[in-house]
């Protein structure tokens, strides 16, 4: 590959990366109330999708997908599902909190019940489900791609490429927001921001279920 096509393809995967999305949304979820611990699980989890994403590309099983109408409408189903329950599970988690909580205690709480890695396999799904990279990786990813040599390391080059600036964008993302949850001074900024966040991501839902 020549820098002029590693270059194109940076520019195009850095807006997509850098615009908001279900990604951003999801930290938005995790970071104030589980910490910065559980959003990197999170970003780690969005990385490894783009890899899984890059796979299903470059072995064909993207095309499939979408060639077939029916298989990626149930795909798209499955990502506006899963979105629309985590934005429900944030609005619930907001309306449920004990008043008389402070944010510390609000974390350490939620510390004790999550896992890590269920907050890697939110991240996972989030983007693993998320059409729109799928569609990216079928209708773009393959122009790059140099098949007079070797088309594999090409293609694990250009999607290390985009997990690595994902991994820097996202884990600033999740520094700024745990920065931040400082001024988080009441449950009740920390409910309203669970609430917008859960709004967000059953708007993410319902836009990826509308998708053509």
């Amino acid at each position: 590959m020549d820098i002029y096509t590693i270059f194109t393809f940076f520019l195009i995967i850095s807006l997509m990366v850098m615009s908001p999305g279900p990604n951003g949304a999801l930290l938005l979820k995790t970071v104030p109330v589980s910490g910065k611990k559980h959003g990197y699980a999170n970003v780690i989890g969005v990385v490894a999708a783009f890899y899984l994403h890059g796979t299903l590309s470059v072995f064909g099983l993207s095309a499939i997908i979408v060639s077939s109408a029916n298989l990626f409408f149930i795909i798209k189903l499955i990502g506006a599902i899963y979105l629309g329950y985590l934005g429900i599970k944030a609005i619930i988690s907001a309306f449920n909190q004990p008043k008389s909580l402070t944010i510390a205690t609000l974390q350490k709480t939620e510390h004790s019940q999550k896992k890590l890695s269920s907050c890697f396999w939110e991240g996972l799904l989030t983007n693993l489900l998320n059409p729109k990279v799928s569609i990216f990786y079928l209708a773009a990813f393959p122009q790059f791609i140099n098949f007079q040599s070797n088309a594999v390391a090409s293609s694990y080059t250009l999607v290390t490429i985009h997990a690595l600036f994902a991994a820097l964008w996202f884990s600033a993302m999740v520094f700024l927001i745990g920065k931040s949850t400082s001024f988080l001074k009441s449950p009740r900024k920390h409910m309203l921001l669970q609430s917008v966040t859960g709004t967000v991501l059953l708007w993410f839902s319902y836009r990826i279920a509308t998708v053509k």
